[in-house]
């Protein structure tokens, strides 16, 4: 059985609030869980101390006893100090420009240096008239 320390949703429409739980990974995200151990409420500011109201030994009893928490949950204990922030993940090359807009630029890069250089030419060839 692998547990997950992850967000079970809750609250009305638009309005969300989040019951931070230890469930088995195999169980739905507002379903069955082990135990509660805080709540987080995104609509809150983030200097708003009931925000993040979270029972950081129960946390850190589930992280030793192996539980792994979700990358928010784990971006959120890291502010805390509790885990080491996720590892960002490489951008996928589908986003990466194609080559035809790589050529562009290049060339748009090429046109602009030159337009540079022959503005600094002319200036030194008026002076030294």
């Amino acid at each position: 059985m692998s547990v997950r320390i992850r967000l079970s949703r809750g609250g009305s429409k638009k309005r969300p609030y989040y019951h931070i739980v230890a469930a088995d990974s195999r169980s739905p995200r507002d379903g069955r869980y082990i135990e509660k151990l805080g709540a987080y409420n995104p609509l809150l500011p983030q200097d708003n101390e009931g925000r993040l109201v979270l029972d950081k030994e129960k946390v850190s009893a589930w992280l030793s006893k192996g539980a792994q928490p979700t990358e928010r949950l784990q971006k959120l204990f890291s502010n805390l100090g509790i885990c080491a922030a996720p590892k960002l993940r490489e951008q996928p090359k589908k986003s990466a420009p194609k080559a035809k807009a790589v050529e562009r630029a290049k060339a748009k890069e090429e046109a602009a240096a030159a337009a540079a250089a022959a503005s600094a030419e002319t200036p030194a060839e008026a002076s030294a008239e």
